[in-house]
């Protein structure tokens, strides 16, 4: 459930960009400076929230760090202190939580003893790392461990028919008190309220955009899907994230902050465009309501704007050739060479040192050796933020880029928060 909130650049605008990107290499530097290197691996576009969060109540605290290949070499301002500690615990508690979910399941890399293992141990020390540092903190990452251990016996309990929100509870309680802690760590006991019902939420909602993200590869695999198991609509699946979304944006409005802009767009705005993302935009005309071009929660792409209209399917038969210049068609590249790329404007997915990983369609897993060796190389190749899809080094899943724009067509990027009346 990491990568819930994923901004588009265009969307937060240069400074909050900055503050977002001050608090994501926060987190992952918090996680070396206190648990080494192999730590950095389970950063995440959602815990940095947790940063942000503490800051958004308490006020900047920043320091300078060195260059770092996923920022192309440069220097940066990164966010500092309790709040990302805090990120890096919550984060180690959710990973170590996921990993020893595949163990149990024997999926992937851990199908084999040897490797369940080693998957083991990673997640106990995971687990310590975060008790560790929840400690020093002032937090006991016990709440969210028993909360995360539970999952496995509600799921076991849950069958067609029941509440789709029983298998979600865990996830909730555990999102909530994390959530909650950041009033405490910012001296603002009266916020913890709201912003437990905002983790509780928030929690809500990842899980069951995870659930609708895997739906089509957890049919086709067979394996276990909320959705499917208690029969849940993805209508009915809409509506509770929709809800969940305005129950978030209602409690934020009573926490008092010294600076929310950051954390409003993010728990906000990009809330809904999650939500977006993960079951396509409701106005569209495409195919199942998802947006024109882009990937449903079935795999099916809605259908590119063509001479019939936006989102319209055309007629069966064969297609035609492209039209000539000038006749209203799409230009047609000159003969006898490819089209040029601008020096600034990065290579295409899949090509030059971006050439491996390879995507592929179904995705192919990759055992641990591979694994790491793809951890190292995306890193120092910058695919994680600029090669868009890059697949996932275990899974091989695509994944999207963090600074790369995923909007829509006839999306505004520029218009900030000018159309929130919150």
């Amino acid at each position: 459930m990491f990568g819930i909130i994923r901004p588009c650049r265009n969307r937060l605008g240069p400074e909050l960009r900055e503050s977002w990107l001050a608090h994501l290499c926060g987190l992952c530097l918090a996680l070396r400076d206190d648990h080494g290197h192999l730590a950095r691996v389970v950063t995440n576009y959602d815990g940095l929230v947790i940063s942000a969060l503490v800051e958004a109540q308490s006020g900047r605290s920043r320091r300078s760090a060195g260059p770092c290949a996923l920022r192309g070499m440069q220097s940066a301002d990164v966010a500092v202190g309790a709040g990302a500690r805090l990120a890096a615990s919550v984060s180690l508690v959710l990973a170590s939580a996921k990993v020893g979910d595949h163990v149990a399941d024997r999926d992937g890399v851990f199908a084999r003893a040897p490797m369940r293992g080693v998957g083991r141990q990673v997640a106990r020390r995971w687990a310590a790392q975060a008790t560790e540092t929840g400690l020093d903190l002032g937090f006991d990452t016990a709440l969210l461990v028993d909360a995360v251990r539970r999952q496995s016996a509600v799921e076991a309990a849950a069958g067609l028919g029941s509440s789709v929100l029983a298998v979600t509870e865990p996830t909730e309680t555990a999102a909530a008190e994390a959530v909650a802690q950041t009033a405490v760590l910012a001296g603002r006991p009266a916020n913890a309220a709201p912003l437990r019902e905002v983790g509780r939420l928030f929690g809500r909602l990842a899980h069951l955009l995870d659930a609708v993200e895997d739906l089509a590869a957890d049919r086709a695999s067979g394996a276990w899907n909320p959705l499917v198991v208690t029969g849940t609509t993805l209508e009915e699946a809409r509506r509770l994230c929709e809800d969940a979304a305005l129950g978030i944006k209602l409690a934020m409005a009573e926490v008092e902050f010294a600076d929310d802009r950051l954390v409003h767009v993010l728990l906000v705005h990009e809330v809904r465009e999650s939500i977006r993302r993960a079951f396509g935009d409701p106005r569209s005309h495409g195919p199942h309501g998802h947006p024109q071009g882009r990937p449903g929660p079935y795999g099916h792409p809605g259908s590119p704007a063509g001479p019939h209209g936006p989102g319209s399917v055309p007629p069966p038969g064969p297609v035609p050739p492209p039209s000539a210049p000038g006749r209203g068609g799409p230009p047609v590249p000159p003969k006898g060479g490819k089209k040029r790329r601008r020096a600034d404007e990065p290579p295409p997915p899949g090509s030059g040192l971006w050439s491996w990983p390879k995507l592929h369609r179904p995705p192919v897993t990759r055992g641990a050796f591979l694994g790491c060796l793809a951890v190292l190389y995306q890193c120092g190749t910058c695919q994680y933020c600029c090669r868009d899809p890059y697949p996932g080094p275990f899974s091989g899943k695509p994944r999207e880029a963090w600074c790369n724009c995923d909007c829509g067509p006839g999306c505004d990027c520029d218009c900030g928060c000018c159309d929130c009346n919150c």
